[in-house]
Order: C-alpha cells, then structure tokens, then sequence
C-alpha cells in the first residue's frame, strides 16, 4: 500500500508533508509509505492519478475521485487491476487478492 496525500476534499490534510504523516503514523499507526501532498483531480492532478483515472473509473463511470481514501490495486505489470471506493477496507482488497494472483 502506499498513501499520497490529498487536500482537496473538505481541505482535511493541510499540513506539510511531515505533519501529516506524524498524524497518520500517531493516530492511526500507518507503516506503510506516504509521499508528498498532491492533487488528484483537477487541472493541476498528479499524473499518476490521471492515469489511475483513466485505467479505473468509478462505478458511475466518471473519472474524478470523489474522496479520500479511494484506492487502486495494481498489478505487478504495472496494469491497473480495480478501483475502490473509500468505504472499502484494505483487508477487504486483501481477501480478494487470491481471485487476481491464481
């Protein structure tokens, strides 16, 4: 798993980078990388999640992330495998992980 920061939903990371990641790592015990603050949607979206947007829309077929802690699983490939809503659990990725990896 890795993180990318994001402050255009409800402005709820406006910390630097450093700030967010003591919070995340003393509030919620995240261990697994986060970098730099970026954009997500927008004109001034991050590559990447451009590219993430256009491999994987959502269910109602828009490309725009509607909040924090939508997620990716990507393929050793590099493909992009599934988009998930914010609800979903990285354990609940993880259970499911058997039906993309035989």
């Amino acid at each position: 798993m890795l993180a990318f920061p994001c402050n255009q939903f409800g402005a709820q990371e406006p910390g630097t980078d450093q700030e967010i990641l003591e919070f995340a790592t003393s509030t919620y015990g995240v261990t697994f990388p986060m970098f730099s603050k970026i954009e997500v949607n927008g004109d001034g979206a991050a590559d990447l999640y451009k590219w993430l947007r256009a491999e994987a829309p959502g269910e109602d077929g828009s490309e725009e992330i509607p909040w924090n802690f939508t997620k990716f699983l990507v393929g050793r490939d590099g493909a992009v495998i599934k988009r998930y809503g914010p609800q979903v659990t990285p354990e609940e990725i993880g259970a499911e992980l058997p039906e993309y990896t035989g």
